[in-house]
């Protein structure tokens, strides 16, 4: 036999050799001391970095009381405030997410999925456009500012938590129903921004989180609260260490559980307010920062205990927000540290985290079941046809409606003078200007709802909508871009590069997904994280290019038809000519899909093949109905499930229907936003997620309950 044959194989363990040594762990002392030796670097480099030309030397000899007093100035009234800011946020955020997550037993729990920050934004811009703040060194400088976003945070992390069963039934419906709050939080505080421009001015940027301090006034403020809030959480740090085996362990160890976790919730949410008082959102901070202490602790023998987390996860988080301000500042200057939010490379570095975890992490819980019918839906065809034919008068009566109202009530006469060339100049005007609103809501609400109905068939989850497995996000960022960089290009290229974009977003969130097959569970979750990363995208393009026409750029995100012509609806017309057939021919397919895996791959249908027509069939429709109205939520979550408790589960008899409700729900939306507050008008998209919300709530309680007692 060879001697090559006898050798052994590289990295292999010799027969009679004495075994490797074990890897010396390493002590946490050492971890502390690296991230502080780091952190300290990063605050030096950060104080360096501005608008003025201000340099290390000079730095150094206000140090060394050398220096002369402009510098000193620059230190002490922006540099030192702006880099202490993100110290302290990133403190506050760290703890604050390490303690939901344990709280949720969920390594996906944050300010963020439990809307937390988003309910503390809303109070904050609420308190601005009716005037409550206080007087003082500014907006956010009062502590009355702290109360009103820690009532607002609470109020939303203890619905998001009571939706989610404590978030002990998996990250997806965690993350589902967190989406949702924040969803409805951010489209209420839109709404204000739009509403009450003047008074909220400079709040969109700061929405994001933004670092910029003019003094240390504010930072020293709340810095008590922050520290009370740090000591609270790791002075219970023990009972999260017992809390974490479970609650019959922790109550047989005479750990109070319901007060342990509520003490856990209020100093999260106290902690998460502060950050929001001082800089806005700043968003996944309290993502990233535990789950990458968590997964240092891993190897870390102790560290995983709360008391020695807490401390290594509020260092993660300055890590990260010293980090990010200063990239923003090395790559685009120091101007772009007043323009671009710091929150914005927070968020998409957070979104990284998030789908990261997510292909980690293989979920089966309750929210993972199919979107079935309702009990007492119609099956006969007489009721079946009964509901098409209501469903399309209604429609009828909505285009009516819609073509009488708005900031000009016009007359059946009028119309019908319109339509055969005899009306006066300014009626012909209203309606010309009228008509491609009415029919882009219209076709935008149907195909939304088409897509809707195929994303939750594939997905096999009720929750589920085109918007959280990032097809609307995606279109939304190519057409912003287009928006802002070429206004004035065609209806076409829009379309188009809309399309592109919402089709590569999905090839990526599809592409990440597949681990030897598709989960659904890891598409929604992957898809939620692209989709705010997409979002943070959008953002940084508006904030960076185009800063003095927020305006502009709320209307698109908030779903609106102000300003549509019959050009730019003729795309979505023609997608639901195209694509509508295409899933009409795999409905029965659908209907398999709907059930699990196994029941398609046994009848013969191609499982993948079918998913991915399906599915890049959705993301055409949906594309095109951005590109035409921007981006208008929950339609696609809300027409199927009305659907489906009218006609049943069927996709044969749930297409056309959810069709013509999806059509006649952004049609009323867009009728009521344009009338009711005439002439200013309220986007369809905000209308149809204050609507949506409550739907969602309802059916996430009632799925809640039914998982409880079954």
């Amino acid at each position: 036999m060879s001697r090559a044959l006898l050798r052994p194989r590289s990295g292999a363990p010799v027969a009679g050799a004495p075994a490797p040594p074990p890897l010396r762990p390493i002590p946490a002392t050492a971890v502390y001391l690296v991230c502080g030796i780091v952190a300290l670097l990063l605050a030096g480099v950060h104080v360096t970095q501005g608008t003025s030309s201000v340099g290390v030397g000079d730095l150094l000899r206000v140090l060394l009381g050398d220096g002369d007093s402009q510098t000193a100035d620059v230190l002490i009234a922006s540099r030192l405030p702006r880099m202490l800011a993100a110290v302290v946020v990133g403190v506050a955020l760290g703890v604050a997410g390490a303690v939901l997550q344990s709280v949720a037993r969920n390594p996906l729990a944050s300010p963020d999925t439990l809307a937390v920050n988003a309910g503390a934004h809303l109070a904050v811009v609420l308190s601005a456009a009716f005037g409550l703040s206080m007087a003082g060194t500014g907006f956010l400088g009062g502590l009355a500012a702290l109360g009103t976003a820690f009532v607002g945070g609470l109020a939303a992390a203890g619905l998001v938590l009571m939706l989610s069963a404590g978030g002990a039934t998996g990250p997806t419906r965690l993350i589902l129903a967190g989406t949702a709050i924040m969803l409805a939080l951010q489209s209420l505080t839109f709404l204000f921004l739009l509403l009450y421009e003047q008074e909220t001015h400079g709040l969109f940027a700061w929405g994001n989180g933004s670092l910029v301090q003019t003094d240390l006034s504010a930072t020293l403020r709340l810095l008590p609260v922050i520290v009370l809030g740090v000591a609270g959480c790791w002075a219970i740090g023990h009972r999260l260490d017992i809390l974490g085996l479970g609650d019959d362990t922790a109550a047989v160890t005479g750990v109070p559980v319901a007060r342990t976790r509520l003490t856990a919730v209020l100093l999260a949410v106290l902690l998460s307010a502060a950050s929001v008082t001082l800089v806005g959102p700043l968003g996944f901070v309290g993502l990233a920062a535990p789950a990458i202490a968590r997964l240092v602790a891993t190897r870390i023998p102790g560290l995983g205990r709360h008391r020695l987390l807490f401390p290594l996860a509020a260092l993660t988080g300055v890590l990260i927000v010293l980090g990010a301000d200063i990239a923003v500042r090395a790559v685009l200057g120091g101007q772009a540290g007043v323009d671009i939010p710091t929150g914005v490379v927070t968020t998409i570095l957070g979104a990284i985290v998030l789908v990261w975890l997510a292909r980690r992490h293989r979920d089966s819980g309750p929210a993972r079941q199919p979107a079935a019918g309702h009990a007492g839906a119609l099956r006969s065809t007489r009721g079946y046809l009964t509901i098409l034919c209501g469903c399309t008068a209604l429609v009828a009566g909505a285009l009516v409606a819609a073509m009488l109202l708005g900031d000009t009530l016009v007359l059946t006469g009028d119309i019908a003078n319109w339509l055969s060339g005899r009306t006066g100049t300014a009626l012909t005007f209203v309606l010309d200007q009228r008509y491609p609103r009415v029919l882009g809501a219209l076709l935008s609400g149907a195909a939304l709802g088409v897509a809707g109905t195929v994303v939750q068939a594939v997905c096999r989850n009720p929750l589920a909508e085109p918007g959280i497995i990032g097809i609307t996000a995606g279109a939304g960022v190519g057409a912003v871009a287009l928006i802002t960089f070429m206004p004035s290009v065609g209806v076409w290229t829009m379309t188009g590069v809309a399309t592109t974009t919402a089709l590569l977003t999905f090839a990526l969130v599809y592409g990440l997904s597949w681990r030897g097959s598709l989960n659904s569970d890891r598409l929604i979750l992957i898809g939620i994280g692209t989709w705010m990363g997409a979002n943070a995208v959008t953002t940084f393009l508006i904030v960076a290019f185009d800063p003095w026409n927020t305006a502009k750029a709320l209307t698109w995100l908030s779903g609106s038809t102000y300003g549509r012509t019959s050009e730019q609806i003729l795309p979505v017309a023609l997608a639901l000519v195209v694509a509508t057939p295409v899933i009409v021919l795999v409905r029965r397919e659908l209907d398999l899909l709907a059930l699990d895996d196994d029941t398609p791959r046994v009848l013969g249908v191609r499982l993948e093949a079918t998913r991915l027509v399906a599915l890049g069939a959705a993301a055409v429709l949906t594309a095109t109905a951005v590109s035409a109205v921007g981006v208008i939520g929950f339609v696609g979550l809300v027409a199927p499930h009305i659907t489906r408790a009218l006609v049943g589960a069927r996709h044969g008899r749930v297409l056309p229907v959810a069709a013509l409700i999806g059509a006649l729900i952004v049609s009323l939306a867009d009728t009521i936003g344009r009338t009711v507050i005439a002439p200013a008008q309220i986007p369809a998209g905000l209308l149809t997620a204050l609507v949506g919300t409550p739907y969602f709530i309802w059916l996430l309680w009632r799925t809640r309950i039914s998982r409880a007692t079954g």
